[in-house]
């Protein structure tokens, strides 16, 4: 089974910045996109940003600006360079992999495989 391993997360103060990243556990594992989710206390899992590996491009959420998507097809590897970080940014952060094309790629239930999540806090 095909495990995606987030790293990176930890404290920052407001207005500091962090990269999270995150490989998949398998070399010959495919994907067609790689993205990262997060989910605050006592809300939703919301969307972040999406990496199409096509050369499609990528999907933000009204995060972009501040937060930054990258990846390497060969490595299954993504990561998430976030700046300018505040309070509100707070939450566990997750990873995931589509293998199946959902074709709309901002939604959870586009995502298959996922990670165990890692933690950012901002301190004010």
């Amino acid at each position: 089974q095909v495990q995606l391993v987030e790293s990176g997360g930890g404290l920052v103060r407001a207005g500091g910045s962090l990269t999270l990243s995150c490989v998949a556990s398998e070399r010959a594992f495919r994907s067609y996109a790689m993205a990262w989710f997060r989910q605050a206390p006592g809300k939703e899992r919301e969307f972040v940003a999406t990496l199409i590996w096509d050369g499609a491009g990528t999907i933000y959420s009204d995060l972009k600006g501040r937060f930054h998507i990258s990846g390497d097809y060969a490595k299954n590897a993504v990561r998430l360079q976030m700046s300018d970080l505040s309070p509100e940014d707070t939450a566990v952060y997750y990873c995931a992999a589509d293998s199946k094309s959902s074709g709309t790629y901002v939604y959870s239930d586009d995502y298959d495989y996922w990670g165990q999540g890692t933690q950012v806090t901002v301190s004010s």
